[in-house]
């Protein structure tokens, strides 16, 4: 057994402080090595995509696929229909004010934006985009080429009015999320002839992956580091898919579903490679597929009694201009207990759920 020798010339005494001494600076470094590092703060949330995270910008553009009218957003800021697809709050809103940032995500577009709500993230995403470049077309809505070029606008704006610095620490410590692909599939495909003759769904599914792949890397040109990409749900189960192609029995659309579950496996690998290719990012897959098909499966569970159809009109396929006054006496008198708002999106509760799963399983990942 190995022993340390005392220094010539020391008394025990003063020897021994400088052995405890050195211990206890030993002790602290090794602390010190071992206590993770502080995150740097979070200055902003910034979002793309299509109307599960459109705020209202499609109440500035010219496409009929709006929701600025009543009974939209019954629920939100006393009885604002401000233009986001559901009965109140969507899951942009849910997590600013979970990260503290603020309470509503507003969008860009709103023009009465001021700079101090542009420093803390807007929404550039646009009800019935896709990936797919001609999905945006057929809807007038904004193509996340359109939303990138949106995207550079914003940044401008903060250089002017926070200074280079400041922009630079916003777009680099800022989360982004995007959220895109079920119009996609749901309408570009299914609902219309334009793809279908050209693409069978595992040619399709890859023509939308090269495109979200280019955008997310187009993103981090700009550069985007934390990068949150949602998987599709199962959108053959919104109660339109049912409606239109689940038979008789308005069943879930099982190719639907089908092609949106063999994109997310392509597109979480596609996220996995991107990874390695793209130095000091953060590049998160988000599954909600599986958590929203177990509160469709199982809405008792979650506090749900309706999951086939959505609360505004006949619940079977209203949405956007179907869903408005002329179906108040047909539209729930609780949406609590419905899953879906209208044909197609959530209701703030289920946007609750899908936020909560996605902070409690995905946060730490990308702050």
């Amino acid at each position: 057994m190995s022993s340390f020798r005392k220094p010539f010339g020391l008394s025990s005494p003063l020897y021994a402080v400088i052995l405890v001494s050195l211990a206890l600076v030993a002790r602290g470094r090794l602390a010190s090595s071992a206590r993770p590092r502080p995150r740097p703060p979070l200055l902003a949330y910034i979002a793309f995509g299509d109307s599960i995270i459109d705020p209202g910008n499609n109440n500035n553009i010219q496409t009929i696929v709006k929701c600025n009218f009543p009974p939209y957003g019954r629920d939100f800021m006393e009885g604002k229909p401000s233009g986001r697809f559901s009965n109140g709050k969507i899951t942009p809103d849910m997590f600013v004010e979970a990260f503290g940032l603020k309470q509503y995500l507003p969008a860009y577009l709103d023009p009465s934006l001021k700079l101090e709500d542009l420093l803390t993230g807007v929404s550039f995403a646009s009800g019935a985009t896709g990936y797919d470049p001609l999905t945006p077309q057929i809807a007038s809505a904004l193509s996340l080429s359109d939303q990138l070029n949106l995207f550079k606008e914003y940044v401008n704006k903060i250089k002017s009015g926070a200074g280079e610095e400041k922009a630079a620490e916003i777009v680099k410590n800022s989360v982004y999320m995007v959220v895109c692909g079920s119009d996609d599939i749901a309408n570009t495909y299914y609902s219309t002839p334009f793809r279908r003759g050209e693409y069978d769904i595992p040619a399709y599914t890859d023509l939308m992956l090269n495109s979200a792949s280019s955008f997310i890397q187009e993103l981090y040109g700009l550069g985007a580091r934390k990068i949150g990409i949602l998987s599709i749900p199962p959108i053959g189960c919104v109660p339109a898919q049912r409606t239109l192609d689940g038979g008789l029995e308005r069943a879930c659309n099982a190719p639907a579903n089908q092609a949106a579950t063999l994109f997310n496996s392509k597109l979480s690998s596609e996220i996995e490679s991107l990874k390695q290719k793209l130095p000091g990012s953060k590049l998160v897959y988000l599954d909600i597929y599986h958590k929203v098909l177990s509160v469709i499966q199982n809405p008792s569970h979650y506090g749900f009694e309706v999951a086939d159809r959505g609360c505004c009109g006949t619940g079977n396929i209203e949405v956007s201009i179907l869903c408005n006054r002329l179906d108040d006496l047909e539209t729930c008198q609780d949406d609590s207990k419905y899953v879906f708002w209208d044909g197609y999106h959530p209701t703030e509760k289920t946007y609750k759920i899908i936020s909560d799963h996605v902070i409690d399983n995905y946060a730490d990942q990308l702050l």
